[in-house]
């Protein structure tokens, strides 16, 4: 497989470990798929040959002591539960729990550190967005992409969309998805890559720690949207008005 020519979208929804090695090279995957690997290896300064090395190495890799779920191979309802009982859930917790410990790390060392400010500004802007944006997928668009399989499922016509056309939804959750992506490269941008201080104490470390993990999370949420979901949502639309 000629890996430096495909996408990297692709990449990591075909490959196991993929996302992790991606994230670890900080190669953007979810609103960067578009990029050919050679294309993100370049932007990333990340060496080529290195990374289709450790790709061809993660192929059968199993994580969690199982096989990784294949979602190109499995239902767009069931992906959407995954999206939502996985993804959602945790973002409905981390959110408040981040922006009240964003706020605490501020209160104590916002005078020596003045980026927290930006952070915090940062990062409740990005929270504003992401519950919207929850609230959107979850009572607009995900309910009618599984009406839209549903009726594929038994050949019939999809019920009228109240927004003309599945492309409508799904490109404004693309775009927001855009924005989440450069809220995250910002955040790693002026916390220096979320380096803890010297003074820093134990919530100061309990935060950059947290936005980490809810970065990595948020890039493999988005990752199951752009290249999987809305891909074949979109193809299922395309099919309906075909036939």
């Amino acid at each position: 497989m000629n890996f430096a020519e495909r996408k990297v979208g692709d990449l990591a929804a075909e490959i196991a470990g993929a996302p992790s090695i991606f994230d670890n090279y900080r190669i953007d995957y979810c609103c960067g798929g578009n990029k050919t690997l050679q294309q993100a290896c370049r932007d990333a300064g990340v060496n080529l040959d290195q990374m289709v090395a450790e790709l061809e190495k993660s192929g059968t890799r199993r994580e969690g002591g199982q096989e990784s779920v294949d979602w190109n191979m499995q239902s767009l309802s069931k992906l959407i539960l995954h999206i939502v009982n996985r993804h959602h859930s945790l973002l409905k917790q981390e959110l408040p729990r981040l922006r009240e410990l964003t706020n605490k790390v501020c209160s104590v060392h916002a005078a020596n550190h003045p980026e927290l400010l930006q952070i915090q500004q940062l990062f409740t802007a990005l929270k504003a967005e992401l519950d919207q944006h929850l609230q959107k997928e979850e009572a607009i668009l995900f309910p009618y992409v599984m009406l839209l399989e549903d009726a594929a499922q038994r050949n019939k016509l999809p019920p009228a969309a109240p927004f003309g056309t599945i492309q409508n939804p799904i490109g404004m959750m693309t775009l927001e998805h855009d924005h989440a992506g450069e809220a995250l490269r910002a955040l790693r941008t002026v916390s220096s890559d979320y380096a803890i201080p010297a003074d820093g104490c134990a919530s100061y470390r309990s935060l950059f720690e947290g936005l980490k993990a809810f970065e990595r999370d948020l890039h493999q949420h988005i990752h199951l949207e752009n290249n999987i979901l809305f891909p074949r949502a979109l193809q299922l639309e395309e099919n309906a008005i075909g036939g």
